[in-house]
């Protein structure tokens, strides 16, 4: 069983430690159930269901650590564990930032287990990937997708008498369709806690739609455009952004937070002051783990407000080199969007880009985050407020925080999942003037 919960996780936990001779030590443990299936060509290609559990000891003795790792579990193979993390310790050089460890502290419950997601079985996959194979043969087109549920648990316990337990669950789908002369290609993407707001019927209807209506699709010029990003569109570049709000980054001259001649740009407004950004573990929507590896409790933080920033995230080492208090990184991140529907963004725009995904993004200049990438899976023309024709793909060299500067309108928020890094956001469709496209793509 793979799944231990918190009073078993404890008690291993304990176990592990009392055969501890180190100075600080620190053991994690990891466990997941999940199963998945993959098809193609509207067809299952392959399922599976997996199972793991995990251990990690990390020994320190002055600031000399050490770390080894097991995936089994009798008492042999424990003290034989905890023997080579201490081991390794010794045979370390000093790590001159070494903080340590943190004492006891209490952390809420999360919100991120759903008992409906941890029932699914193998016959619940089949049938909603059933619905989605349904839709894409109605629509003459050929789908290829993925989806994959997880019930997993995560804990962690110190010397110091630190200990903290978090139990979730996850399920996540994409969908691409096209059609048999590959002119024509759409994409949805979903990610929930709970499995009963998963519809991937009505994810595939939205993807079939987008790959029939980008079949003829036509060139224009690059350059640059007014654009409404897609929510699926702007997590893509979104979360590159949120990488960078760290304060050690910013402060030693290696990210877009740093400030000319030094520092950081904490206070500053770098943004348009529609834009509001984030973290909230409680958030129903999106709700997340409320502690992190450091033993620090993670609550509401707001990182951008109305386009000034607010928090950066400070590291133990970090804050106290600088006299500050810790800031630790949000487990989720959401930005506020507006009352507007998508369809209301399009017709509020005379001559635009509506953009369904982006994807191969890559950084150009960690000190403007500038970005390239290439649009794909329906990509449309508008003119006068209505969708006129779809148009070819095109490559982007665009800057999140220049696109956040520019936003002229936001639409509702709504959960969206990275197929990146496959992480969840709350995200809005984001209406932006002077967007950047480069050159033109062939690509589908």
């Amino acid at each position: 069983m793979a799944i231990l919960n918190k009073q078993e996780a404890q008690a291993l936990l304990k176990k592990v430690l009392s055969y501890s001779k180190a100075d600080e030590c620190e053991v994690s443990l990891r466990g997941a159930e999940s199963g998945n299936i993959r098809y193609a060509r509207n067809a299952i290609s392959t399922a599976g269901d997996i199972s793991t559990l995990s251990l990690s000891v990390s020994s320190t003795f002055g600031k000399k650590t050490g770390s080894a790792s097991i995936n089994e579990f009798t008492d042999e193979a424990l003290k034989k564990v905890v023997s080579r993390a201490e081991e390794l310790a010794q045979l370390a050089p000093e790590n001159p930032e070494y903080m340590p460890l943190r004492g006891p502290a209490e952390f809420k419950d999360s919100i991120t287990y759903v008992d409906e997601t941890a029932a699914m079985t193998a016959d619940t996959r089949a049938d909603a990937v059933g619905k989605s194979i349904k839709v894409a043969k109605e629509a003459k087109l050929e789908a290829a997708g993925y989806i994959e549920n997880t019930t997993g648990f995560d804990a962690i316990m110190n010397s110091k008498g630190l200990f903290a337990y978090n139990k979730s669950t996850d399920v996540v789908f994409t969908i691409t369709t096209r059609n048999q002369a590959g002119t024509g290609s759409g994409f949805a993407a979903r990610g929930f806690n709970d499995i009963r707001q998963l519809d991937t019927l009505e994810a595939t209807k939205i993807a079939a739609q987008k790959a029939n209506s980008s079949a003829t699709a036509k060139a224009i010029e690059p350059g640059k455009y007014t654009v409404i990003l897609e929510p699926v569109a702007a997590t893509y570049m979104l979360e590159n952004m949120f990488r960078g709000l760290d304060a050690r980054n910013a402060d030693e001259g290696r990210s877009f937070m740093s400030k000319p001649g030094g520092g950081n740009r904490l206070g500053e407004q770098l943004m348009d002051d529609k834009v509001t950004i984030y973290s909230d573990p409680f958030d129903p929507r999106l709700p997340a783990g409320t502690w992190n590896r450091d033993g620090f409790p993670l609550e509401k933080t707001t990182w951008i407000d109305k386009g000034v920033v607010k928090n950066l995230t400070y590291s133990q080492y970090w804050a106290q080199k600088k006299g500050v208090q810790p800031v630790p990184g949000g487990s989720n991140i959401i930005m506020e969007g507006g009352d507007a529907s998508l369809d209301d963004l399009i017709k509020s725009t005379e001559r635009g880009i509506l953009v369904s995904r982006l994807w191969y993004i890559r950084l150009v200049d960690a000190q403007t985050l500038l970005l390239t990438g290439l649009t794909r899976d329906g990509t449309f023309y508008i003119e006068n407020g209505k969708i006129k024709h779809p148009i070819k793909n095109m490559r982007f060299n665009e800057s999140p925080v220049i696109m956040l500067n520019n936003v002229e309108a936001l639409g509702k928020t709504e959960r969206s999942v990275s197929i990146e890094s496959y992480r969840s956001f709350l995200i809005p469709p984001i209406k932006v003037r002077d967007f950047t496209f480069s050159s033109l793509s062939d690509a589908v």
